[in-house]
């Protein structure tokens, strides 16, 4: 077994573990966000997927950022941060964020790797950058991002002969919908 098939093998297990903890709205769904993609860096680069290489370098950063944000947030009244809609102020500046970071992974791609699907990973990557941010506040609206990046990077990864982590973000696609609808219950649960 290589250690590229080994990794990915562990790294399902523990995305599965996120999933879960995604799915409750618990803030372990950051240790979990710590540990995958630093065995997820290995198996990416060794299949020529540049651009999920250097997110997962992100993901590592954000997990940090997220266990923060989630465990000291500033309501006192509260004890955990909340699940919200995304502000509507956000919405312009967000689609121009994700543009711009899609334009330069795809011309960082093209230019100077050998990526021979510079499209398709610039676009995960650049959403999957969106979507982390928005879990990270606790928008809800980062389960439909996640939808989005999960069906695509089922297609990419069967591609790439990756098929864990392809078994693995099928799952993710399901979970992200019925996520979605659980999430809702928990926002208008604290609504109310």
């Amino acid at each position: 077994m290589s250690i590229a098939l080994l990794f990915e093998i562990i790294g399902t297990i523990i995305g599965i573990l996120y999933l879960y903890y995604e799915y409750k709205a618990n803030y372990m769904v950051w240790i979990m966000s710590a540990i995958m993609p630093l065995l997820s860096l290995y198996v990416y680069y060794e299949s020529g997927l540049y651009a999920d290489f250097g997110i997962n370098i992100y993901y590592f950063l954000a997990s940090i950022y997220g266990y923060i944000a989630w465990k000291c947030h500033r309501n006192k009244e509260q004890s955990e941060l909340p699940i919200t809609h995304m502000p509507p102020s956000s919405y312009i500046p967000v689609i121009i964020s994700t543009i711009i970071v899609f334009l330069l992974i795809y011309f960082v791609l093209t230019t100077y790797t050998d990526s021979n699907v510079a499209l398709l990973d610039a676009l995960t990557t650049a959403l999957s950058i969106i979507a982390m941010w928005q879990l990270s506040r606790k928008y809800i609206e980062q389960w439909i991002v996640w939808l989005i990046v999960d069906i695509i990077s089922v297609g990419l990864y069967i591609y790439k002969g990756i098929y864990f982590y392809a078994s693995l973000y099928f799952v993710y696609s399901i979970v992200a919908i019925i996520g979605y609808i659980h999430w809702k219950k928990l926002m208008n649960n604290d609504n109310n």
